[in-house]
Parts: structure tokens; sequence; C-alpha cells
């Protein structure tokens, strides 16, 4: 149980999030994976086998170990710093720099006391910066770090003069040492750096869906205006009008208020109409408006087929509704990249399919849809309120995972004679519109 719902979990992530988990355990590895390779190596054959080189390894890889928790430790925190979501307190690098010495320290000693070859004291010099390093990456400029790193050099070369190392061994300490800084430079700073360039075209995506549902508000909004103002300022104007008229004792009053109802009366139906133009949906501009909001939001939308100008007007309605619904749930669900949506009509159905890459895999209800893209989870009605409207006029609808990261709604209504007109029952409810429903939530 705990596997299965560890895997939903993981299943439900985006595709981004998936890479940005593997950037920071990439990141968490690395450390471990040079100090067992290169602090474990050389017991074998470079540390000599008596007892005080042995317990400096020993120690020299416990340090190690520790240095490799720290890292850890800090590299979440870094990592946020470097991407300008946190800010890292510069004093949790302290214990890191001091463990940074200490494994110095310790292999000076070892070289002192000629405890262990060359060979291997230059592949533990190598280690020594890299999990200080890569937290360090993150925090300072490019040149920084490199000034850093020359500084560590430096220093390096200085403790193992000053022991007595000399020679070659002395020399190699200079590309060794900048060999593990330069290392993590270009494998952790390019990292973060691509990681960081696709967060933010996420949340450039995401800024162009809300401009677009924005947008839609403020149209809904003028239309409103246009219709309602003139007429609100005709009825207060009447109304003032007859109640000094009713003052005066004069007739005309009845006549002034009759023509204020007659206003409110073509008003309201104005609004309805306007309420209507979003809740009647005209398959036509349905499929120019999924087309158009999908692209804002960075999705490349493909609508192929009939045009769908040919079916009766209630068939147009049913697709419409199903158009913007599988439009409005591309938006929300998963991490698409591509949309196609195909209509085909014939003499016996009009079948249209709205199919879409980047779905989550879900377990597959009883009633053939997903939870991952459907809108019909826990909380939504998606499927349920556009299988009420295609029932209407005789129509299924099948939605559900297709393979490969693809989820696939198909809606089916048959054009037959007896499917003519449709059956003569009170239509499901009207549902808002995407802009009113992302209002709403």
């Amino acid at each position: 149980m705990l596997v299965r719902g560890w895997r939903r979990s993981w299943q439900k992530r985006s595709k981004l999030e998936r890479i940005d988990l593997y950037s920071r355990l990439t990141l968490s590895v690395i450390p471990w994976i040079f100090t067992l390779a290169w602090q474990l190596a050389p017991f074998k054959s470079d540390i000599r086998h008596e007892p005080l080189p042995i317990a400096l390894g020993v120690a020299l890889l416990l340090v190690s170990l520790v240095q490799c928790l720290l890292s850890n430790r800090n590299v979440q925190l870094s990592y946020a710093h470097y991407l300008g979501t946190a800010v890292f307190p510069r004093r949790r690098q302290l214990p890191p720099l001091v463990l940074l010495l200490v494994n110095l320290g310790l292999l000076a000693t070892m070289a002192a006391v000629d405890g262990i070859e060359a060979p291997g004291l230059l592949i533990m010099v190598s280690n020594a910066p890299v999990a200080f390093a890569i937290t360090q990456t993150l925090l300072v400029p490019v040149r920084t770090f490199l000034i850093q790193s020359f500084a560590v050099t430096a220093l390096s070369v200085g403790v193992f003069a000053a022991v007595g190392v000399r020679g070659g061994a002395l020399a190699g300490v200079v590309p060794t040492s900048l060999f593990g800084c330069v290392l993590v430079l270009i494998s952790v700073r390019p990292s973060a750096w691509s990681m960081g360039v696709m967060w933010q075209a996420e949340e450039a995506r995401d800024l162009q869906a809300r401009l677009a549902v924005a947008e839609e508000r403020l149209r809904f909004g003028r239309d409103l205006h246009d219709v309602l103002g003139r007429n609100l300022a005709v009825i207060a104007l009447k109304s003032e009008l007859a109640v000094e008229l009713a003052q005066r004792g004069r007739p005309e009053a009845v006549d002034q208020m009759i023509e204020v109802q007659r206003i409110a009366r073509t008003s309201q139906q104005e609004v309805r109409d306007v309420v209507r133009g979003y809740r009647e949906a005209d398959l036509s501009t349905e499929l120019a408006g999924a087309r158009g909001v999908l692209s804002a939001a960075g999705i490349e939308c493909e609508v192929t087929g009939d045009t769908g100008d040919r079916l009766p007007a209630p068939v147009q309605s049913a697709l419409g509704w199903v158009v913007r619904e599988a439009a409005t749930n591309v938006l929300r669900h998963g991490d698409p990249r591509h949309c196609t949506i195909r209509l085909r009509a014939s003499a016996e159905a009009a079948v249209l399919l709205v199919e879409n890459d980047g779905a989550a895999v879900a377990a597959t209800g009883a009633d053939g849809s997903s939870g991952a893209g459907d809108g019909s989870g826990p909380g939504g009605s998606g499927l349920a309120g556009l299988r009420e409207r295609l029932r209407v006029v005789d129509g299924s609808l099948d939605a559900g995972p297709a393979g490969n990261g693809l989820f696939r709604l198909t809606a089916t209504i048959p054009l037959g004679p007896a499917a003519s007109s449709p059956r003569l029952e009170k239509p499901p409810a009207a549902r808002e519109a995407p802009v009113l429903q992302e209002e709403r939530r």
C-alpha cells in the first residue's frame, strides 16, 4: 500500500517537478559518490598499513562523510537561494568550511608521517573541497567561486609545502585541487541554471493563461456595462420624473412608471442574452476559443476535421460544451505540450475527439474516467455535466488514459432520423464558462 501510494504521488507530479527533484537528488548524491570512490581507494595500496596512517585515513574518511551530511543539509536551501525563492544564511557554511580545513590538516599530517603515497594523496586532495564547493557554487557568482577555488588551492599548496611535501607531489596538488572545484562548477552550476530557466518558462506560461482568463473577464464586464449602463440611467431619470409628476398630482406619472417597468424588463432580457452567449456554446466559436486559450498558455493546439457548421443547433451546442470543458481540463491537469481536437461528421454520427499529452497516469474509474485530467475527481463534476448534456441529444462520452502519457476524450452524437431533434426533456442546469469557473475557484 505504501509503495502504491508513493507511486501515485510521484505520477501526479508534473514533468518539471520531476526534473527538479532529479536535479536536487543529483546534487545530494555527488559528494557521497566522490567520497566513497576517492577516499576508500587509497586504503588498498597507497596508505601504509600501520596503526597511525590507518587511523589518520579512517579519521579523514569520517570527516569526509560528515562533510557529505552537511552538504546534503545545505544543498536544498542553497538551491532555493540560487533560484531566488529563499535566502541562505551564510553562517551555515561555517561548519563545512571548518571541516574542509580539518580535512586538509589530516591530509598534511598523513603526508608528514610519510603514511601515504603521492597518487593516493592527490586523489584525496581532489575530493577535499567537493562537498563544500557544491553548496558554495550556488551561493556566489562564478568569478567569486573561481577566486575562492584558487585561494583553497594556494592554501593546500602552502600546507603541504610546510610539512615537507616536495617535487611532483607538491606540483600535483595545484591541478588536483582545482580539478575538484572546477568539476563541481561545471556540473552543478549549469544544472541549477537550466532549472531556473525552466521554472521561469513555467511561470510565464501560467501568467499567459491567467492573462487570457482576465481578458475574458474584462470583456464580459464591458458587455454587461454596455447593456446595463444606458438603461439604468434612463430608469433613474424616468423614476425621478415620475416622482415629480406624482407629487404634482399629474396622471402622466403612471405612464412614466409603465415606461420604467418596460425598460427594466428589457434590461433583464438583455442581461439574459449576454449570459446566454456564455452559457450556450457555439461549436465554431468554442473551437476557435479553445485554440486561442491553449495557445496563450503555451500549449500547441491543432484543430482538424469538419467545421460542424452543418450540424443541427442542439448538436453544435452540446459539442461546443465538450470543447469548452475539455480545454478547461487541459489547462488545469497534467503537463500538456500538445492538444489535438478532431471533429468528424457523417450521416450517421458526429464524433468529437480531444487528445492531449502530459496527462498523469491514474487509476481509471468504473465509468471510464480518469481523475488525472477530466475534472471529475473529488470535488469536480466536469464529465458528469457533459454526459448529462450529451444525453439530451442521445450522445455518449468516453474519457480516459490512452497510453504513453496521453488523455483522450471522445464525444459521439448520432445523427439519424431518430436523433434529428433533441428529446423533449429539461436540459441540465447550465454550467459556467471556463472563465466563470476559474473565477469561482
